[in-house]
């Protein structure tokens, strides 16, 4: 890419996070009253009203004072000089997850800095579950048709020392592709209760991941899909987004007699495996 495009990219990315964080502290200054807890008979709103939900979570998030203040102190941390992506709803998601299914084996795809699989790490330790943690990622800075990532980062060590920053236990990590014959064989090596798969965004690799997870994990266990909200109602505000057209198309494909969508934060999108008949 040509040196004045690399500049105008930086620039445009750095007045979008910005004015997106402007737009975000200007609504929470409006929305200031304790956001109460989220029951999980209300997740089904997350279906029907995505935007509202997802900026529930938000206001769960930074206002509601039975959040543990540990996940606050770990996103931001991650936040901080950019350690990792995402957004703050997502860890109001997790907590939800966690806190009603207790997931003792957590599989994730594509770990970059380690945001997501410490955060797991310690939903563990805060839900007092004993578990384990693995992660399948090539710990580089391979991208895919959508996403480009910093190069000159010793991505594992990274990872490893995240998981130290929080005093949590060392997780199981394959250095790999998702589509190499050793992460294969580790993701049909077990049944899983939670995978999480946020790995490559083309369209015929994010298959290819949902069809091999999608046979690893247990009955009534989760599937969590990132990047797949583009053909959802959600109508992500600046700071949020919507998703990308592969991971999206495999959520349109996914069969509903083997799996049930039971939660939507933004464009995440969480699917249950339907127990067997």
């Amino acid at each position: 890419m040509p040196i004045t495009n690399k500049v105008t990219n930086f620039v445009s990315g750095n007045f979008k996070r910005l004015r997106g964080n402007w737009q975000k502290r200007r609504y929470l200054a409006k929305h200031r009253r304790a956001e109460p807890d989220i029951a999980r008979s209300e997740w089904k709103q997350s279906l029907t009203s995505p935007t509202e939900f997802y900026l529930r979570c938000l206001r769960v998030f930074e206002t509601n004072p039975g959040f543990p203040q540990e996940l606050r102190r770990h996103r931001n941390y991650f936040a901080k000089s950019r350690r990792g992506f995402g957004e703050n709803a997502f860890h109001v998601m997790w907590f939800l997850l966690f806190t009603e299914f207790r997931p003792a084996s957590f599989l994730e795809i594509g770990v970059y800095r380690g945001q997501v699989l410490s955060l797991a790490s310690l939903l563990q330790s805060l839900t007092r579950q004993t578990g384990e943690i693995v992660g399948i990622s090539p710990f580089e800075s391979a991208g895919d048709s959508v996403s480009k990532y910093r190069k000159h980062i010793d991505y594992l060590a990274d990872t490893r020392a995240n998981f130290a920053q929080f005093d949590l236990p060392e997780p199981t990590l394959l250095k790999a592709f998702s589509t190499d014959e050793a992460a294969r064989e580790l993701i049909k090596a077990r049944q899983w209760d939670c995978i999480y798969i946020d790995g490559n965004h083309d369209y015929e690799v994010a298959k290819a991941d949902w069809n091999v997870c999608s046979a690893a994990v247990k009955p009534e266990g989760l599937i969590v899909l990132d990047d797949a909200g583009l053909d959802t109602a959600f109508d992500p505000p600046i700071f949020a987004t919507k998703g990308h057209p592969g991971p999206s198309r495999v959520a349109a494909e996914i069969n509903r007699s083997d799996f049930e969508e039971i939660l939507q934060v933004g464009h995440n999108r969480v699917f249950q495996r339907l127990a067997m008949k």
